[in-house]
C-alpha cells in the first residue's frame, strides 16, 4: 500500500504551550479541528495523536503547528481562530504554497489582524487599492476594518485626514421626530463609526482629532460640493446610499485620496431597493480599473457563532430588505 492509502498516526508535541489556550475551553478548539477532517485528531498529555491518511495528517499537522506559533506569540485563540487556520492551509496548500503572507495594519491603539479568509482578502485590497467596495452582512467587520485601515494611513502619514459618512436612512424613522438639535439627532447614526475609531486610538486623541477636523463624521448629503485631497474616505452603510448619492460620494475624492464603500444589500432601508446606489455600483463600475470589489459571506462573521446561524437563517427566507444592523 502507499502512503496515502495506510493509515499513519501523528504526534505533536505541546510541551511548553497554554494548552486550554490551544484546544480551547471544553477542548472547542480540537473540536473545531475534528469535525474538518476525516483523520481521527485527539489530545493526549501535552501532545495532539493524528491518526489518519497521509494527505489529511499533512493538512492536520500545518494546521496544528499554525496554532501552536500563534499560541506561542500570545494569541488568545478562539474557534474562528481555529477555522481561519484552517482555511489559510487548505487555501494554500491548494495554490501551491505553503503559507500566505500575513496581512495586517497597526492602528494606533491595536495590531488589526483578518479572522477569516474574506477578512484577508478586504485588507490587502485597501492595502492595495484608491478605491475598495465591501459588501456584506453584519458583523464581517467591513466597518471595523475598513476604520483600522484609515487610521493606520493617518499614523503612517499616507493621508492628511480621515472622512466618516454613513446615509441618515434607518429603519423609516424620520430625523424631525428625534429630540435634540440636528447633532443630537444625527449623532445615534453615526455612532458605529464612533465606536470603531475609539477602539483603534484614546478617546482623547480622537476627540482632538475630531475637533481640528483631522478626522470628520459626517452625514453622507454633507459630503456634495467638496474636493478632498490627501483623504481616506469611508462610506458606511452605502446600501442605503440612493445611486446619485453614490456618484456625488465617489467624485469627491481627490489627490491622493482613497475610499472604502461598505454596506450589506440584504438590508436595504430606501423605498425601492431598486435605487441602492450599492446594487448600482456593482454594475456600472465591475469593469473600471483600479476599483476592487470585495464580497464577505457568512463565513466571515466574527461575533458569536450563533450569528453565523442566524444570517443563514435569514437567507433561508429573506426578501432582500429589512431593517438595517451595525458592524
Amino acid at each position: 500500500m502507499t502512503k496515502d492509502q495506510t493509515d499513519i498516526t501523528e504526534r505533536i508535541s505541546l510541551a511548553g504551550i497554554d494548552t486550554l489556550n490551544l484546544l480551547g475551553v471544553a477542548d472547542a478548539n480540537l473540536k473545531v479541528i475534528q469535525n474538518s477532517f476525516r483523520a481521527r485528531v485527539s489530545a493526549r498529555g501535552d501532545e495532539i495523536v493524528i491518526q489518519g491518511k497521509g494527505p489529511e495528517i499533512e493538512l492536520i499537522t500545518a494546521v496544528v503547528l499554525a496554532l501552536r506559533e500563534q499560541a506561542e506569540n500570545g494569541v488568545q485563540l478562539s474557534e474562528r481562530d481555529t477555522a481561519y487556520t484552517i482555511d489559510k492551509v487548505i487555501r494554500g496548500r491548494e495554490a501551491g504554497q505553503t503559507r500566505e503572507r500575513d496581512v495586517q495594519v497597526m492602528a494606533l491603539k491595536r495590531l488589526v489582524k483578518p479572522k477569516s479568509a474574506g477578512q484577508s482578502e478586504y485588507l490587502e485590497a485597501m492595502q492595495s487599492n484608491d478605491l475598495v467596495v465591501a459588501i456584506g452582512p453584519a458583523g464581517t467587520g467591513k466597518t471595523y476594518l475598513a476604520v483600522a485601515a484609515a487610521v493606520a494611513a493617518l499614523n503612517e502619514r499616507q493621508v492628511e485626514r480621515i472622512v466618516l459618512c454613513r446615509p441618515a436612512v434607518e429603519a423609516g424613522e424620520s430625523l424631525g421626530f428625534l429630540p435634540g438639535d440636528f447633532k443630537e439627532k444625527i449623532d445615534p447614526y453615526m455612532r458605529p463609526l464612533y465606536d470603531g475609531l475609539y477602539d483603534m486610538m484614546s478617546q482623547d486623541k480622537a476627540n482632538r482629532y475630531l475637533a481640528n477636523d483631522v478626522i470628520e463624521i459626517v452625514p453622507l448629503a454633507y459630503m456634495r460640493g467638496r474636493t478632498l485631497n490627501n483623504a481616506f474616505m469611508i462610506l458606511d452603510e452605502a446600501q442605503n446610499a440612493t445611486r446619485m448619492q453614490m456618484k456625488m460620494f465617489l467624485t469627491r475624492m481627490g489627490f491622493n485620496s482613497r475610499a472604502v464603500v461598505t454596506g450589506d444589500i440584504t438590508q436595504i432601508d430606501l423605498a425601492h431597493s431598486s435605487e441602492s446606489g450599492l446594487v448600482d455600483i456593482q454594475h456600472v463600475l465591475q469593469d473600471v480599473e483600479g476599483i476592487r470589489f470585495v464580497f464577505l459571506a457568512e463565513r466571515d462573521v466574527v461575533r458569536h457563532k450563533l450569528v453565523h446561524r442566524i444570517i443563514q437563517a435569514y437567507q433561508g427566507g429573506a426578501t432582500g430588505t429589512g431593517p438595517s444592523g451595525d458592524e
